[in-house]
């Protein structure tokens, strides 16, 4: 989690970064050193390289994802995007509210209880959560799993 944060924080600081980064390319060292000390960290969990590699791509696809609805289309980052964008939609379903009702009952129920503007912290606890259960899998120590 700590990687993932420190990680939106660098593309936030420079969000040249988001597009500097797409696709196929010659990454350079620092790049490279992301990826290494992430895929580091799965080291003896049981999960093959393929596997490393591709739930590392899935956490950096978040933060990426977050980080880029931090940023306006002129601007540097917002300082709390969650909220800017749930404050444009609360004030779109005061008026067409009736034509969206499972969004204004799950925003009014976010609001209710406290749960909105926790996108990053929701994505990377449920990828973490669904890496620990493979992780389990992969060791023999989930009693549920069923060996393949």
């Amino acid at each position: 989690g700590r990687w993932a944060r420190r990680l939106l924080a660098v593309l936030q600081r420079h969000p040249w970064l988001l597009e500097a980064t797409v696709g196929p390319r010659i990454m350079g060292p620092n790049e490279l050193g992301w990826l290494e000390h992430a895929v580091a960290a799965l080291d003896g969990t049981g999960l093959d390289g393929g596997e490393r590699m591709d739930a590392v791509v899935v956490i950096l696809g978040h933060v990426r994802t977050i980080a880029q609805q931090s940023r306006t289309a002129t601007g540097p980052p917002q300082d709390n995007p969650e909220e800017q964008l749930g404050a444009v939609i609360a004030e779109l379903l005061r008026t067409h509210g009736n034509r969206y009702p499972a969004l204004t009952a799950a925003l009014a129920s976010a609001i209710t209880h406290g749960s909105q503007d926790k996108a990053l912290e929701f994505g990377l606890e449920t990828i973490f959560d669904g890496l620990g259960v493979l992780i389990a899998q992969r060791s023999g120590t989930d009693k549920n799993s069923v060996k393949q």
